[in-house]
């Protein structure tokens, strides 16, 4: 009888320490480095966007091109899209056996998505379609999910590193996801600057 006591104990010793090693913590170090990175480009976008008029906002350089307005309803509908990729890998359990199956680095993971050397054609779901009603609507909409977002990236105690989605280049980890989701805002802040920067660009 003892002998099966102690082996039912060390059972239970066994999947509590795989349960732990399971569900990893983002460290201080990690959260810090999103959490940044999330109030960053968020300024940057306001920067770039402060006290521009309507004939700004709307500008076009050609049909193909979106305007101001168009590019910031892109990104608030991003923010909210994005992060619901994060919610999905919540619902499924962290699997450290898939780690060597993230194909780049953190730093490279942002390297691709803030340059504008390759124009990727977006999704159907994120193009703009005045979902907001106006500009002012997009810019409400998306300061509001990157607050509530940055909120979550303080308090989650999940493991983000052990979920995973498969990006257009490749599988990334959830923690990716949110540090994509800020490179984003960044390589679209970049976009915008590059139509105030245009020849044609009205000048109020």
């Amino acid at each position: 009888m003892k002998n099966i006591k102690n082996l039912l104990l060390t059972q239970a010793l066994i999947l509590c320490g795989l349960s732990a090693f399971a569900q990893q913590a983002l460290t201080k170090e990690e959260k810090s480095t999103a959490i940044n990175y999330l109030k960053q480009s968020q300024s940057e976008l306001l920067i770039a966007v402060k006290d521009l008029s309507d004939a700004q906002l709307n500008y076009k350089p050609s049909d193909e091109v979106w305007s101001i307005a168009e590019t910031m309803e892109h990104i608030a509908i991003s923010e909210k899209n994005i992060f619901g990729i994060v919610e999905m890998t919540l619902k499924t359990d962290p699997d450290p056996s898939k780690r060597d199956e993230v194909s780049m680095s953190d730093e490279q993971l942002l390297a691709i998505i803030t340059s504008r050397d390759q124009k990727v054609k977006t999704r159907p779901e994120f193009e703009p379609s005045n979902s907001f009603g106006s500009f002012q609507g997009s810019l409400d909409a998306f300061n509001a999910k990157r607050k509530s977002n940055i909120q979550f990236v303080k308090k989650t105690k999940e493991d983000l590193r052990d979920r995973y989605f498969d990006l257009p280049f490749g599988k990334a980890d959830a923690y990716q996801v949110i540090l994509f989701m800020s490179g984003h805002t960044q390589r679209h802040m970049k976009q915008i600057v590059e139509l105030i920067k245009s020849e044609d660009f009205p000048q109020s």
